[in-house]
């Protein structure tokens, strides 16, 4: 069997997280480990050459050889093979559930760790779909591993094993990169797991005693993904002119047909000669050239007929003028009701609701999906309550008559988790509650005004009364309601305050001066008499009583019948 206490090499690039794992293990274990410097190892060179091809077939890193001839790839397989046995679990069920947390990280963390981190280093391109998918995902892991880590020090057992160190070096670009303090606090357990491990001196011997949890949440850099562009296309160019076979003067036509594609694969690096453009603008135009290329879609508005509303118009009124003074009368004046719709929404599901800023995200990434409806819609959400108890509800604006997102199936991600409703634009109550959603006033389900419209007023026009005995009759009834209510304020609302203040008074000072040092006290008193009680029972009533089962643990019991003969037995 090979042992990992040969000289071991590691063929990997600076800052690595995947060859952190073998590193890591091989601190706990004192396998030798060399890692493989610039003049035995060059990314993207030495992994593809014939040599290291047939040592490591994938031609990827890291990989992992010894003098005793084991060659390994895989970073798990890896930190395995330079693993001890208290990493690698001392029995078959903790090697299971080592097993068990590797192939989790993995499959589950990796992915939505990429999927979120790589477009910030400029490394992959930004995915807006896929990124409030990985968002949700990760929310699931870490509030899985918080859970799991409630009552645990570690993964796996009382002591650090390979499935500690391979799950936090999968979540250690997420701490590094995406989980700024609001976004991490709510997983206690985790953080504490995470930083006991990273202050290891095996851990920060690999990854460095520098290393900082994120401040801010990274963002995708356009600019940076386009310059992380060109600098591979060189790479590309001359792997594709390389692989191109040499011409022949065996027949002008075949040479003819190599030398095109030599001469087109030739193109991109004349380009790359002048250099009299702004590095801005060419990041630009390569950023732009990306969303290009995307196939274009037809406009799901374009067969409707055109309304005299200008959204574009009434948003910059909103954004730039005053909302109560400037924006809201715009809007009614200028709404056309035949063409356009308002609309009401509620979330469905607000039991599932619980951080304030994890419901904004979600409302956040709703607005990010609809991208593309914005041209033809406005929208005002609002989050209402506190955290573990808080919905959202909105009002939306749109072209047509029908629900918008029904239009398009790349709309249709998020809206089924909402409740909606039709708003007629000639109802006072939409109107009022448009503005109160425009100002971002009011409260949610507050309580029902007893006003005149809401009370007595008439349905509507088709049985509306006189306008002059209409207006008598609201100001009738507004000044009764407000007089009637002063007076009795003054009449009854005074002395009834009068009682309840004392009421109130008198619990606040029974409960501040004598329930509360009483409730303190008793618990004071038992949990010191507990500590008696406990001392005398370790000291004297816990070895009696096992004085006395050691004494008659020996004794032997034996029950048995006798007959007596009833012709020997003495009549009285």
């Amino acid at each position: 069997m090979a042992s990992n206490q040969g000289n071991g090499t590691l063929y990997t690039f600076p800052g690595n997280f995947r060859a952190y794992k073998a590193q890591i293990a091989a601190r706990y274990s004192g396998a030798r480990l060399t890692i493989a410097g610039e003049d035995k190892f060059k990314m993207n060179e030495t992994n593809r050459s014939e040599e290291y091809l047939n040592k490591f077939p994938t031609g990827k890193v890291p990989a992992y050889e010894n003098d005793a001839g084991v060659h390994l790839f895989e970073s798990n397989a890896i930190a395995h093979f330079l693993s001890n046995e208290q990493l690698r679990g001392k029995t078959l069920a903790e090697q299971s559930q080592v097993l068990q947390w590797i192939s989790y990280g993995e499959h589950e963390i990796n992915p939505t760790s990429a999927t979120l981190v790589y477009p910030c280093m400029g490394i992959m391109q930004f995915n807006k779909q896929n990124h409030e998918r990985a968002k949700s995902e990760l929310q699931h892991i870490l509030q899985l591993l918080n859970n799991y880590l409630r009552a645990r020090t570690y993964l796996v057992g009382e002591r650090i094993t390979l499935a500690d160190i391979a799950v936090a070096c999968d979540l250690l670009l997420l701490f590094q990169w995406i989980l700024e303090p609001h976004l991490r606090d709510p997983y206690p357990h985790v953080n504490r797991w995470f930083l006991t491990l990273i202050h290891q001196d095996e851990f920060q011997a690999v990854i460095g005693k520098d290393f900082k949890l994120c401040e801010k949440t990274a963002q995708f850099d356009a600019k940076k993904y386009a310059e992380i562009s060109r600098q591979e296309q060189p790479l590309q160019t001359q792997a594709a002119t390389k692989n191109i076979p040499q011409g022949t003067d065996q027949g002008g036509k075949k040479k003819e047909k190599e030398e095109k594609p030599t001469q087109e694969a030739a193109k991109p690096a004349k380009k790359e000669k002048p250099k009299e453009k702004n590095e801005d603008e060419e990041a630009g135009d390569e950023t732009e050239d990306v969303y290009a290329n995307e196939p274009k879609q037809k406009d799901p508005f374009a067969d409707m007929p055109k309304t005299s509303f200008n959204m574009d118009e009434f948003k910059r009124v909103y954004s730039n003028e005053d909302t109560a003074t400037k924006a809201l009368p715009y809007f009614w004046s200028n709404f056309d009701k035949e063409n356009c719709s308002i609309w009401f929404c509620e979330y469905k599901y607000p039991e599932d609701l619980t951080q304030i800023f994890m419901t904004c995200n979600l409302v956040s990434g709703f607005f990010q999906r609809l991208d593309k409806l914005r041209k033809h819609a406005f929208a005002s959400m609002c989050v209402f309550g506190e955290n573990n108890n808080n919905t959202i509800t909105g009002v939306w604006v749109w072209r047509g008559q029908q629900l918008a997102f029904e239009l398009s199936s790349d709309w249709q991600v998020d809206y089924e988790s909402y409740s909606w409703k039709k708003l007629s634009a000639d109802d006072e109550n939409t109107k009022k509650l448009v503005n109160q959603y425009f100002l971002w006033e009011g409260e949610h389900n507050e309580q029902e005004t007893l006003d005149f419209f809401n009370v007595i007023a008439e349905p509507d026009t088709s049985a509306y009364n006189f306008e002059l005995l209409h207006e008598i009759s609201n100001k009738v009834y507004r000044y009764t309601k407000i007089i009637i209510y002063r007076f009795l304020s003054i009449l009854i609302g005074l002395p009834l305050m009068l009682c309840w203040g004392l009421i109130f008074g008198i619990y606040s000072f029974t409960m501040i001066w004598i329930a509360v040092p009483i409730r303190r006290l008793c618990q004071s008193a038992i949990a010191e008499g507990g500590l008696y009680i406990q001392t005398i029972s370790d000291a004297i009533v816990a070895p009696l009583f096992r004085s006395f089962g050691q004494v008659y643990s020996n004794v032997r019991m034996t029950l048995f019948s006798h007959a007596i003969d009833s012709s020997k037995q003495i009549q009285v």
